[in-house]
């Protein structure tokens, strides 16, 4: 898969849920954004868990571990160039190791994507377990 594939197939995706990463709790707006942008998206909630897993948690996760880093919003081409740089490099033990390591890169934000996977299971009619 080349740069563009990747931007076109999930940069709306991706720059909707980076919110789930900032120093605030995501807004009602936000939330409803998020929901609205992955419903445009035919994915199932155990992809979505992978994309937060292992597309963007790794990228994500070492802004809010920097002390330098944006908390209060992303400057979204900058953001972009990583989240490409790191998905096209995302294949053999690469792939194995994110997969490996997710629950500390997902672990400050978990409680917010639960928050959002609730909210999509209402909006797609399911039943929370």
């Amino acid at each position: 898969m080349d740069a563009q594939t990747l931007v076109d197939e999930r940069g709306e995706l991706w720059l909707a849920l980076a919110p789930l990463w900032l120093d605030r709790e995501p807004s009602e707006r936000d939330f409803a954004r998020m929901v609205e942008v992955i419903e445009r998206h035919d994915l199932t909630l155990n992809e979505l868990e992978w994309v937060f897993r292992i597309e963007l948690a790794p990228v994500l996760a070492r802004n809010q571990m920097s002390m330098a880093g944006e908390w209060r919003h992303f400057d979204e081409y900058k953001l972009m160039q990583r989240l490409v740089a790191h998905n096209l490099r995302l294949k053999g033990w690469r792939r194995t190791s994110w997969s490996l390591f997710s629950g500390l890169t997902t672990m400050m934000t978990r409680h917010r994507w639960n928050e959002l996977m609730l909210r999509v299971m209402v909006a797609r009619g399911e039943t929370p377990h």
